[in-house]
């Protein structure tokens, strides 16, 4: 049996890695190669890596490192995801989903770096929203709510005016830091209690109201 559940908001403010673009093989492959540069469990370090950007993930994981370390390999693990494009695809409903906003007021908040979401959204067959959030653009990694509250700014709207899609316990955590309802997507997300929850966007519909509300329906 199905229920519908539905959102109004007056922007969306969309994750990119798992959420919209399914880079999870290119993630999986990059971060196992440092896991065992580092000497350290590569499935461990995989349940850190979402969500965040990849000099906070290795501070999180090893906490005594020298931060010029990290952010050197931050540099080349970027330029090294952002050749590396097999098996980058769109998650099930996203290109209707990111069809049906290109009319309403909607924003990419991602970790990635501008090169490296310009290669998978266009590998994903995506369009790049025309407001985007990047790792350029803020001083703090994910679950730090900046990147959110610079997309709400940059649209014109209140944070809780705002909905988050998100996929990641550190998106979900940035997310509600903001003030804001989260839309989890995939099933990783079901564990970190956003707001609802579905497997894919094949079950997200988006309608526009008359005084400029975004309806999202949510069929769990």
């Amino acid at each position: 049996m199905t229920a519908t559940t539905t959102l109004t908001a007056r922007a969306l403010l969309l994750d990119m890695d798992s959420t919209i673009v399914n880079s999870e093989a290119v993630v999986e492959r990059c971060w196992r190669g440092w896991a065992a540069e580092q000497g350290l469990d590569a499935d461990e370090v995989l349940q850190v890596v979402h969500g965040r950007q990849g000099w906070a993930t290795m501070a999180a994981l090893l906490p005594d490192r020298p931060m010029e370390l990290n952010l050197a390999d931050n540099r080349r693990m970027l330029a090294q995801e952002t050749a590396d494009m097999d098996g980058v695809v769109p998650v099930p409903g996203a290109p209707a989903f990111m069809a049906s906003l290109a009319a309403l007021p909607h924003a990419l908040v991602t970790s990635a770096d501008i090169p490296l979401s310009d290669a998978r959204m266009g590998a994903a067959g995506l369009t790049v929203p025309a407001v985007r959030i990047t790792a350029e653009s803020v001083s703090a990694s994910k679950p730090d709510p900046e990147g959110f509250l610079k997309g709400a700014a940059e649209l014109g709207f209140a944070p809780e005016d705002c909905l988050v899609f998100e996929d990641s316990e550190a998106g979900i955590e940035a997310g509600r830091a903001a003030g804001m309802r989260v839309v989890g997507v995939g099933d990783r997300a079901a564990a970190f209690a956003p707001t609802v929850q579905v497997p894919d966007l094949t079950r997200v519909r988006v309608e526009a109201l008359a005084d400029g509300l975004i309806a999202v329906h949510v069929t769990a």
